[in-house]
């Protein structure tokens, strides 16, 4: 799937610990044999965006499996539903902690709330800081807070763990370009793989992080702040 940064898209981001902090067990019980297969079936569905059919096949599984509630929480916040996100708070404090921070900051980078997004996915990578889709998700949120050295450490960091993935090569493409740090942006294009079409894509969209950018600046008088939206598939 393609990973970029956009301007106008909608994202496609038990109890809690004290001070507001997620504990998480190690490990999660393995769930039944019969169930697993009912899961990686719902799992390929919703990955070949079936996802009426994935819910289906998920409400005949138990949702006392987290398992089972971190996919349903999935599918209905790609399907645009508000009921994700107490599934996404179920999983606190749970061995799936770290997905439901990852969630909820995807919910809230949706609405626009990078305040906290940036809190969510900081839990998030916190706890499962190999996890490159939550690296990567949090430097999209820094992006778009224009938090540059922050973004491209969490991007780098997301392209070392997963080197067969471009999701986070292109979002650092978008970054050196908006930086217009064209010599970096090609080698990395090379590097990675992109192909011309996501290259010209890359470049669009840090065309518009910069018109937003000046945007800001121009209204800096009356303290408002437009920022980058962040694309259906820049967070996963």
């Amino acid at each position: 799937m393609k990973a970029v940064i956009a301007i106008t898209a909608t994202i496609m981001l038990a109890g809690c610990a004290t001070n507001g902090l997620s504990s998480q067990p190690a490990i999660c019980a393995k769930p039944a044999s019969e169930q697993e297969l009912a899961l990686n079936l719902a799992d390929n569905m919703a990955n070949e965006g079936r996802l009426y059919a994935s819910l289906a096949n998920l409400e005949g599984l138990p949702d006392n499996l987290v398992q089972v509630r971190l996919r349903k929480a999935r599918v209905l916040r790609l399907m645009g539903r508000k009921d994700a996100e107490p599934l996404y708070q179920s999983l606190l404090g749970t061995c799936l902690a770290a997905d439901g921070e990852h969630g909820l900051g995807q919910l809230a980078a949706a609405k626009n709330d990078y305040a906290s997004a940036t809190t969510h996915l900081e839990r998030a990578v916190k706890m499962a800081p190999t996890d490159d889709k939550m690296r990567n998700d949090l430097g999209v949120v820094y992006l778009n807070q224009r938090r540059i050295p922050e973004a491209r450490f969490e991007f780098m960091t997301a392209m070392e763990l997963k080197q067969t993935d471009s999701l986070a090569a292109l979002n650092m493409v978008t970054l050196l370009i908006y930086q217009d740090n064209w010599k970096a942006a090609s080698e990395l294009v090379t590097r990675a793989d992109l192909s011309p079409k996501q290259f010209a894509e890359a470049q669009i969209r840090a065309e518009k992080l910069k018109a937003s950018t000046n945007k800001v600046v121009a209204s800096e008088g009356n303290r408002r702040t437009e920022v980058a939206d962040a694309s259906s598939s820049a967070i996963k």
